[in-house]
C-alpha cells in the first residue's frame, strides 16, 4: 500500500488534539468513536488480527531510520510524520513511542446466548488487572468478555495498553 504521507509541524493540529484526547480520556473513545494504539506491538496485533488503521501517526526518526516501524505505518492509508517533540506531546507514556495508530472503535457484538464460555468482569477497576484479565481470557481462547458497571472501560488507553492486543 502507498498511503498519503502528511507532515504535522502545529501543535495545535487537530488530529493531535484529537489524539491527546483519546490518550488522556479514557472514556473519549466512546464520545469519538476512535482509539488510540501506542506502540508497535499494538499496532502489529492489530495487523496480525485482521485490522485496517484508519491513520497511522509515526515520528520522522523512525520513518528514515526503522524499516521494520515504517512497514508497520504504511499499513494505513493516511501516515502523519512527526517530529519528536510533538511525539512526545501526544503520549500518556513516560517514554514516549514512535508509531501509533488512529483505528474506528470495533462494533460491539451481541451477547451471545448459546453456550459460549465467558468471562464477567464485576467492578475490576484497576486497567492492569482487567488487561491481565483479557490476556489470560484470549490465551485460553475465550471470545466474549462481559464488564458490568464499575468495571474499567474496556477500550480505555490504559487497558488497551495492558491488554497488549488481546482485544484483537
Amino acid at each position: 500500500m502507498t498511503p498519503l504521507l502528511r507532515r504535522v509541524a502545529s501543535r495545535d493540529n487537530p488530529l493531535l488534539q484529537r489524539l491527546r484526547k483519546l490518550g488522556g480520556d479514557p472514556g473519549a473513545y466512546r464520545k469519538l468513536g476512535e482509539l488510540w494504539l501506542e506502540g508497535d506491538h499494538l499496532c502489529a496485533a492489530f495487523i496480525h488480527h485482521g485490522g485496517t488503521p484508519l491513520q497511522a501517526v509515526i515520528s520522522e526518526q523512525a520513518w528514515d531510520n526503522q524499516p521494520g516501524l515504517r512497514a508497520l505505518a504504511r499499513q494505513a492509508p493516511l501516515v502523519s510524520l512527526l517530529p519528536p517533540a510533538l511525539m512526545a506531546s501526544i503520549t500518556a507514556l513516560e517514554s514516549p513511542s514512535p508509531l501509533g495508530y488512529l483505528i474506528a472503535l470495533p462494533a460491539f457484538e451481541a451477547l451471545a446466548v448459546q453456550a459460549l464460555p465467558s468471562v464477567v468482569l464485576d467492578r475490576l477497576q484497576d486497567a492492569g488487572n482487567v488487561g491481565a484479565v483479557l490476556r489470560s481470557a484470549a490465551a485460553f481462547g475465550i471470545k466474549q468478555v462481559l464488564a458490568l458497571t464499575g468495571t474499567a472501560a474496556l477500550w480505555s488507553p490504559k487497558v488497551l495498553r495492558a491488554g497488549m492486543g488481546a482485544h484483537f
